[in-house]
């Protein structure tokens, strides 16, 4: 594992990373989605795709990286293009999974790899929508104390600075750019996602112009017991975008 300093709007972000099979020719760099950390796509991962060099990234706020404001998307995605810049590290193959997957949208790799990602918008329940007012409005009372018992379960015990952040990023439509996208994609997702359900894989899908869906049995995490065929259809996929 190592950790680089980076700069981003005159603040200093520590990113933990760690690197699998340094000798590798071709770059596979690997975001997790929200809540989680590297070693979890490390230990699904790292026994796959010998021929690549995997790096693995524990996004700002998550894992072993700080993160000291709070931050959109785009910043993330500017954060880990900057480490990615410091390790000479090439936009061959970006796979996320959730929130990463937005994330290495961004990035605009040759081959992206989404993991049950997220970005197309699913509205809110109406009993949600209840209990947002009802926050809104106890927080203009000045109740702001009662935070935990109205937000999700992924913003619960976060920092100021990451709740900020989950905020701007929860309920972003990333529809247009999905379908800006000019790369190949290969699609991946859980068919019992409750998550990130299997509508939001096939819209993304639809709207990417070349690119593969494939369902798994699975929920949010599928890709942790269906790695091995994902793999190979990530070889694959790569392989034949070297043909065109």
């Amino acid at each position: 594992m190592a950790v680089k300093s980076i700069q981003h709007k005159q603040h200093t972000f520590d990113i933990s990373y760690e690197i699998v099979n340094p000798s590798g020719k071709v770059d596979l760099i690997i975001l997790h989605g929200w809540g989680s950390n590297k070693e979890l796509m490390k230990k699904t991962f790292a026994k796959e795709m010998d021929s690549f060099r995997h790096i693995y990234i524990d996004l700002p706020g998550f894992g072993k990286s700080t993160c000291p404001m709070a931050l959109t998307t785009a910043d993330v995605a500017r954060i880990v293009e900057l480490l990615m810049i410091h390790m000479n590290a090439s936009k061959d193959i970006i796979m996320g999974h959730s929130f990463g997957g937005k994330v290495a949208l961004l990035l605009e790799p040759k081959v992206l790899v989404l993991l049950s990602s997220a970005g197309i918008y699913i509205p809110k329940p109406l009993k949600i929508k209840a209990k947002i007012l009802l926050f809104k409005a106890l927080k203009n009372l000045g109740f702001t104390k009662l935070r935990e018992l109205f937000v999700a379960d992924d913003a619960k015990k976060l920092s100021e600075h990451m709740y900020q952040t989950f905020k701007n990023v929860v309920d972003e439509d990333y529809s247009d750019e999905f379908s800006k996208y000019e790369g190949k994609a290969l699609v991946c997702w859980g068919k019992a996602d409750t998550a990130t359900p299997l509508s939001s894989g096939e819209k993304i899908a639809s709207l990417i112009k070349n690119s593969d869906f494939v369902a798994y049995e699975g929920d949010h995490y599928f890709f942790m017991q269906q790695s091995d065929d994902i793999a190979q259809k990530i070889e694959k996929t790569f392989l034949d975008t070297l043909g065109h």
